[in-house]
């Protein structure tokens, strides 16, 4: 199957604007553009000099950007992998 599919990767503090990029992702795109929303931010080499970079992001900051996204009617999330969300 061919198509597009965006990989988003949500950083500690909305460092990378997550809410905005979904926003214009609705605002843009079909609604059924498929999502990849990473929670895979790790912090490395000079990183930890960043207060806005130091740290992995928390539960809540992705959840925030799950429930955002669906709120926004985007359907296809892929959200694999992350049992552990309560949506």
């Amino acid at each position: 199957q061919r198509g597009l599919m965006i990989r988003h990767l949500v950083m500690p503090n909305d460092t990378s604007g997550s809410e905005k990029i979904m926003e214009w992702i609705a605002d843009n795109l079909p609604k059924d553009t498929y999502i990849n929303i990473m929670a895979q931010f790790s912090p490395l080499f000079k990183a930890f000099e960043y207060p806005n970079l130091s740290r992995r992001i928390t539960r809540e900051e992705y959840v925030r950007v799950v429930k955002k996204a669906k709120d926004l009617g985007l359907v296809n999330l892929d959200i694999q992998g992350y049992w552990w969300l309560k949506l």
